[in-house]
């Protein structure tokens, strides 16, 4: 397209320049995808959200929809022609911030007439900011804490949740009070697991819009694009669309009441080859899919979507009466115990029930047990521990593992590996895992959620998880598997390389296995203690 440059064009400009929206569909030039310069026009989201948009606004969305490229343009537009107004994006790194300024923002102002910029003087001493004398603003940046904004726009708010914790709090209890009531906010992402400040907002409006409340100025409207909506998600062509891929598409037109034509079927299955596991967060459908999808840096993600596809987390997994209950234990010194309620059944790896709490003595959990046992009718086989609960008290003397044992608990002690190993091994025994999904909801969300932690100075995923709520609930299914590995016939490749199974290592560690306990066979391995012996009470 060519620059606005005739004296004609110029009087048009000047007609129709109290015209916001007019202003919007003609004055701006962007970068399109394909790098070419091009007039800035709404597309179809675009016309969507002009014409909805509330004060309070959250947007979830497929990829490469064109959200962050519509607000800058938009406030950038607000700014040059409002006086004392301040915009503000916020972006998840410095490099992005840059970019989106340097692409979206500076790049539309520059390509505007000349006619239009030599009516401001602007000052560009601020990096990644543009200031107007007309006391306005426009800048981008990783924090708005200071000052008060009339726009603001949060991009990519579900990364930022979940690589950068702090950060999102910042945002929240910073930049967002910046803005007052009646004011213009903007949040948008692609999902990053059903967890954290996204996902709690974007619950929260979609609650809203279902009841069909009226908004307040200090309500957020939620925005959904799915992938389906986007004109160019199509692939010419006939090739084989896999029977999985049918069943979950037809699904999709049952549910939605929509229709998905071959080019559309094509481009998803083709986009799925390369985005795996993560498509259904790149590329939703629904906003719930977004959210159970994949989230970057996750564990056992691609294990969990399995699961969910061949309904092993959907369906209720009831207590057999017939069958002992074990139990799989993570001890936090000072932080959450957890304990995860386990039947096995053939091949089966049936996760019904789990508790969870803090600032608790081993009575407490005890007492649990009892409690589950009576009202139940739970019938417990072996439980174990990892293996810190051998580790002394300081102030009594005593493991923990023989105050268990004092008060009637006699537990198996999962053997001592590598967190990587102990993540291995409960891959490999995901795919018999049945969770039931009422009793064992925390752990569905935190089998989801448990990842990488994130290097903020690299700008990469350190090898090791993150350590927060979530990495408490799965460090009990650790310690279940792990010390269960001969019973279920589960074998790893240690960070050694060498193959082991559960007594291998135990024996390694001075440790054997007699019955439902342990006997720990060198001084190496608790210097006095040689075998808890009082009658269990489970």
């Amino acid at each position: 397209m060519q620059e606005i440059q005739t004296q004609q064009t110029k009087e048009e400009v000047k007609e129709h320049l109290r015209d916001r929206r007019w202003r919007l569909n003609h004055l701006y030039y962007i970068i399109d995808e394909h790098g070419q310069k091009i007039l800035f026009k709404f597309n179809w989201f675009q016309e969507v959200l002009s014409k909805t948009f509330w004060y309070l606004n959250i947007i979830l969305k497929a990829r490469q929809v064109g959200v962050t490229t519509f607000i800058c343009i938009m406030y950038l537009d607000d700014v040059l022609f409002a006086d004392n107004l301040n915009a503000a994006i916020i972006a998840d790194t410095a490099p992005h911030a840059e970019e989106i300024f340097r692409t979206k923002i500076e790049f539309a102002w520059q390509s505007l007439p000349d006619y239009i910029k030599e009516k401001y003087a602007v000052d560009t001493e601020t990096k990644n900011a543009l200031k107007f004398n007309n006391n306005s603003s426009i800048r981008c940046v990783t924090s708005a804490r200071s000052g008060t904004y009339q726009r603001l726009h949060i991009s990519e708010f579900g990364k930022i949740c979940s690589k950068y914790p702090e950060k999102a709090v910042e945002i929240i209890t910073g930049a967002l009070n910046t803005v007052h009531a009646g004011e213009i906010v903007t949040i948008e992402s692609t999902a990053e697991g059903a967890w954290g400040h996204f996902y709690e907002y974007c619950i929260k409006a979609m609650e809203l819009e279902q009841t069909g409340s009226e908004l307040t100025k200090m309500d957020y409207k939620f925005f959904f694009f799915p992938w389906y909506l986007v004109p160019n998600y199509r692939l010419r062509g006939n090739f084989f669309v896999p029977k999985e891929f049918e069943d979950y598409f037809n699904g999709l037109e049952k549910m939605l009441n929509i229709k998905l034509d071959q080019e559309q079927r094509n481009w998803y299955v083709k986009k799925t080859e390369t985005q795996k596991e993560y498509m259904k967060r790149e590329y939703p459908s629904t906003p719930m899919e977004a959210f159970e999808a994949a989230i970057e840096g996750s564990y056992f993600g691609k294990y969990l979507e399995r699961a969910r596809i061949e309904k092993r987390t959907s369906i209720r997994v009831l207590h057999e009466t017939t069958i002992p209950v074990c139990t799989w234990w993570d001890l936090g010194m000072n932080d959450t115990n957890t304990i995860t309620f386990v039947q096995h059944i053939g091949r089966e790896i049936r996760l019904i029930d789990y508790y969870e709490n803090s600032g608790e003595g081993l009575a407490h959990y005890i007492n649990i047990l009892d409690d589950k046992r009576q009202k139940l009718g739970y019938k417990y086989g072996i439980h174990i521990a990892p293996f810190d609960i051998m580790v002394r008290d300081l102030s009594t003397g005593k493991t923990r593992l023989e105050t268990a044992s004092s008060l009637g608990l006699n537990f198996q002690v999962a053997p001592k590996l590598e967190i990587r190993d102990g993540i291995d091994a409960v891959r490999n025994a995901f795919n018999r895992f049945y969770v039931d999904p009422v009793n064992c909801d925390k752990l569905l969300k935190s089998f989801a959620m448990y990842r990488k932690e994130w290097d903020d100075k690299l700008s990469v995923f350190k090898d090791k998880p993150l350590h927060d709520e979530h990495s408490h609930r799965i460090d009990s299914i650790r310690t279940g598997i792990t010390g269960m590995m001969d019973v279920l016939g589960i074998t790893i490749a240690s960070s050694e390389g060498n193959y082991w199974q559960r007594n291998d290592i135990l024996r390694e560690q001075g440790i054997i296995s007699m019955g439902g306990g342990m006997v720990v066979t060198t001084p190496e391995a608790m210097d006095d203690y040689d075998k808890y012996g009082l009658k269990p009470r489970f």
